[in-house]
This record gives C-alpha cells, structure tokens and sequence, in this order.
C-alpha cells in the first residue's frame, strides 16, 4: 500500500472520531481537497507529489482533532510529526518538509521553502474553489492570481 492511502487510513480513522457528522464531512472535504490541489500543485512545480499530498492530509489535521484554530499551524507541525513517526511512512528529512511546509502554511504573506509554498497555495486554492460565491479573501487574493496566472487561467 501506497505511503499516502496508508496515511489517509489513519486521518480517516481520526475524523471519523469526531461527533459532529457534519463537521467531519467539512473536515475530510478540507484536508481531501487540499491534498490533491497540493499534489496537482506539485506536479506541476517538479516536486515531490507524494509528501504534497501527505502535508495536505495532515495540515489541519490538529484544529479538527482539538477543535480550535489558535497556533494550529504550529501545533500542527508538532502532531504531523509524532503522527508520522509513529506510522513510520516517512524518512527523517521527508518528515522535516512535511512538517515544516505544515507550520508555515497559514502565513500566506511570507515566502518559504518550496513545499511549504505548494501547501499555502492549495490550502487557499481550496477556500477559493470550494465555494467561489464568496470573496476571496485578502490574504489569498495574491496567491490566488498567482496561481490562475501559473496554470493559465487568466481572468
């Protein structure tokens, strides 16, 4: 079995612990999407889909568990990690861009490493797509022509 299905077991197993069926349905659409815009994003930036992919699943994965946004990406990075060794799907340094792309993805000002950007920018695809009849918010609105432009969607 493929490292991310085997990881997708396991956040399955985790939202399915939640009590609110709507707010797991919300959650699984959420860290789904984003991990196949970061994989989509991946591929088309030469890096690595797989550990996109597995950073999407494990991005907000500490926000629905504990049920608050407050430091989550932070907090986030720190769970990944203990999630990730624990199932042991990943190498040291593999873990370290997983987690690093992970603590900075809610900081879509900055410019990090090139993971961490693949993560910010599907985070925000996801917003931006999961519901175009709302704004698109400030903070993803430079992000979000960046990427119209980077796939040739021009407004």
């Amino acid at each position: 079995m493929g490292r991310l299905k085997e990881l997708k077991k396991y956040v399955n197993k985790k939202l399915s612990e939640m009590k609110d069926p709507d707010e797991m349905l919300k959650a699984a659409g959420h860290l789904y999407g984003v991990s196949m815009s970061a994989e989509l994003i991946a591929q088309k930036r030469g890096l690595d889909t797989e550990l996109a992919g597995m950073a999407g699943m494990l991005h907000d994965l500490y926000a629905y568990e504990s049920g608050s946004y407050e430091d989550h990406a932070h907090k986030g990075a720190d769970l990944a990690r203990k999630v990730l060794e624990k199932l042991g799907l990943t190498s040291s340094e593999e873990t370290d861009i997983i987690c690093s792309a992970i603590y900075h993805h809610d900081d879509k000002a900055a410019v990090d490493a090139p993971m961490d950007e693949v993560l910010k920018d599907a985070d925000a695809m996801h917003h931006i797509y999961n519901d175009l009849s709302k704004e698109v918010k400030e903070k993803e609105a430079a992000r979000y022509a960046d990427l119209k432009k980077e796939f040739g969607i021009e407004a």
